[in-house]
């Protein structure tokens, strides 16, 4: 079970996953605070300090345990509190409400896209031959353990590899969290759309719906059912990578 034990690699992870929670965290507390809800403002959620969000079992027992074992688990951080009361009355609730659930996946999507361009910034420094840069860029991806194949351990390949690790780690978290299941931010997106007679039907759902995500989570099932959606945007950073490194 713990062949593949890495400490670097579990610490570059962890890292990775630590930071992405946080900003997506933050990001939630900051939509909210922006349309008039103070609720975790005034709890100390609108930062970046990963204390602040720390859930003991979702930030650190299941993502060690995932990344020491291989076992699918994934990390989660304590949600947001939101009062969907005090949210501006110049938008419907469930459209403002919908907008702060949709701010942490949408962070997370632009910090992937951030990091790609910081990965392939380190890796032009880094690495002249173009060959090798494109070799880099897609170990880089791997984290620690792709980086550790090529055997070119250094400061600079380790933050390559932290970066790189950040790409993926906040595209899988913007993809996960957009599943329209509760408690995950997608089933808030989702019920803006739903016609206001509709509503009580789908919210009696939302148990039945936490019970789906939970079996799709401890049986691994949620990595098959994403996959596509996964692989579709790492074709878009092939397309991003050719672009950028030839």
């Amino acid at each position: 079970m713990f062949d593949n034990f890495s400490l670097p690699a579990i610490l570059i992870s962890y890292v990775a996953l630590l930071f992405s929670l946080s900003v997506h965290e933050a990001s939630h507390a900051t939509a909210a605070f922006l349309l008039e809800d103070r609720t975790a403002q005034r709890l100390g959620r609108m930062t970046l300090n990963p204390i602040a969000h720390m859930d003991p079992i979702g930030t650190f027992l299941f993502p060690i345990i995932g990344m020491s074992t291989g076992i699918p688990f994934i990390g989660w951080a304590k949600p947001v509190p939101v009062n969907p009361v005090n949210l501006t009355r110049r938008l419907r609730m469930k459209t403002s409400y919908a907008m702060v659930a949709f701010a942490g996946p949408a962070s997370n999507l632009v910090l992937s896209l951030l990091f790609f361009f910081i990965t392939v910034f380190l890796i032009k420094a880094s690495v002249p031959d173009l060959k090798e840069q494109n070799i880099l860029f897609e170990s880089a991806l791997s984290g620690y353990a792709g980086i550790e194949r090529l055997g070119t351990i250094s400061s600079q390949t380790v933050l390559i590899a932290l970066s790189g690790q950040c790409i993926l780690i906040n595209m899988g978290l913007a993809i996960f969290n957009m599943l329209p299941l509760g408690p995950l931010d997608g089933a808030s997106v989702l019920r803006a759309f739903i016609p206001d007679p509709w509503l009580p039907r789908y919210d009696r759902l939302q148990p039945y719906m936490q019970i789906a995500l939970l079996i799709l989570v401890f049986t691994g099932l949620f990595r098959i059912i994403l996959y596509p959606i996964f692989m579709f945007l790492i074709g878009i950073l092939g397309l991003l990578q050719t672009v950028f490194l030839g």
